[in-house]
């Protein structure tokens, strides 16, 4: 619901009933993910969506269908079709979504909610999706600090779900987890999806160079909030790197210990002087960052990984460096460097091969992978 949060917003703040339909389960290769939107309101305004456009206008009907009659919330499958007539996903994945009447009224957590995700604060919804037919539907909002709001139905439930949203918020994904079932302390067993608003994770580009220009436009347009860092005043100004978040004139490994990094962080080192890229390297294997890269030709590379060999980096902490630095895509330019690099993120952070997907089989879409502690549905 997240995706259309600055409409929800306004219709809470209006006091405008809407239903609201969730993507709560997805499988194959189905088009959008887990926890999109698509909402209705009375005059029959639409936004969002769930499908790119397969099963929008079946979707809408049962929006207004909910709208006009009321009731519980309803789930709907939507599969695979090929019937140019008929209602279904012509991608071969198949969806599950959760249709409900909202009423701003009796959810005044949920604006609060709306309105941390356009002020940019991290915030999450846990809404859930399967359980009880009393509890389908309710919402619970978790900001990334302080208390919560609303309830998921008792204490211990709000306990269990605040703590999983909290871990989702620090990784930046939205997910459905499971939680209950334990007859002593939460006897109903509840499926929930928890839908997060997280900051933007953070790439790190050190060496004021052409390719770290064009790295840092492709890093924005990919929403991450982008640094440019380098020791050199001359090369390190605004003017040279327009489409940075910051640019840092500071030695990299310095700026490196002393700012905010999480597993979402990209570090990528495009300086080639080993008096600045051993200091940096060593310090940034050992952080629990999502991805580290270094540009340069293989014998750089070998020479690299000889000097960090003598500095003590152990063998574990030099298996995580992606150098020569991103997918053998034939790059020359720097714009091309960028994609190439840009490409390598991509496939690392969601175990992708970066082989054509003419060259495969099976689903496009992987499921994501379960985080430590929670327990998510598949």
């Amino acid at each position: 619901m997240l995706n259309i949060a600055d409409t929800l917003r306004q219709w809470c703040r209006e006091g405008r009933s809407f239903a609201l339909a969730t993507v709560i389960q997805v499988s194959g290769s189905a088009p959008l993910p887990v926890g999109t939107a698509l909402a209705v309101d009375t005059d029959g305004t639409a936004v969002g969506s769930i499908s790119g456009g397969c099963v929008e206008a079946a979707v809408y009907e049962l929006c207004q269908h909910v709208l006009a009659h009321g009731g519980p919330p309803v789930r709907t499958r939507f599969g695979y079709s090929d019937d140019a007539f008929a209602v279904g996903l012509t991608c071969g994945g198949e969806i599950e979504v959760l249709v409900q009447r909202v009423e701003p009224a009796a959810e005044p957590h949920l604006v609060t909610a709306l309105q941390a995700v356009l002020a940019g604060r991290p915030t999450a919804v846990a809404h859930i999706v399967d359980g009880p037919g009393e509890l389908v539907g309710r919402t619970l909002h978790v900001s990334g600090e302080g208390p919560h709001d609303g309830t998921l139905g008792s204490g211990s439930e709000d306990r269990q779900v605040v703590a999983h949203a909290r871990a989702l918020l620090r990784v930046g994904r939205t997910a459905r987890i499971e939680v209950g079932g334990d007859a002593d302390t939460c006897p109903e067993r509840l499926s929930v999806l928890v839908h997060t608003h997280a900051p933007r994770p953070r790439m790190l580009i050190f060496g004021a160079v052409d390719f770290a220009a064009a790295l840092s436009q492709a890093g924005r347009f990919l929403g991450y909030h982008v640094t440019v860092c380098d020791a050199r005043p001359v090369f390190t100004t605004a003017t040279r790197f327009p489409y940075a978040d910051e640019v840092v004139t500071d030695w990299p490994h310095r700026y490196l210990a002393a700012t905010e990094t999480d597993v979402r962080t990209a570090v990528c080192v495009l300086t080639h002087d080993a008096k600045f890229d051993i200091p940096l390297l060593r310090l940034a294997l050992t952080l629990p960052v999502g991805y580290v890269g270094a540009m340069g030709s293989r014998r750089t590379h070998d020479h690299r990984v000889d000097l960090l060999r003598e500095a003590g980096v152990p063998e574990e902490q030099r298996a995580r460096l992606h150098s020569p630095i991103g997918l053998d895509l034939g790059a020359r330019t720097p714009e091309e460097t960028a994609i190439s690099i840009t490409a390598e993120i991509i496939a690392h952070a969601n175990r992708g091969t970066g082989r054509p997907l003419s060259h495969g089989t099976g689903p496009i879409h992987r499921p994501e992978q379960p985080l430590p502690g929670l327990a998510m549905v598949p």
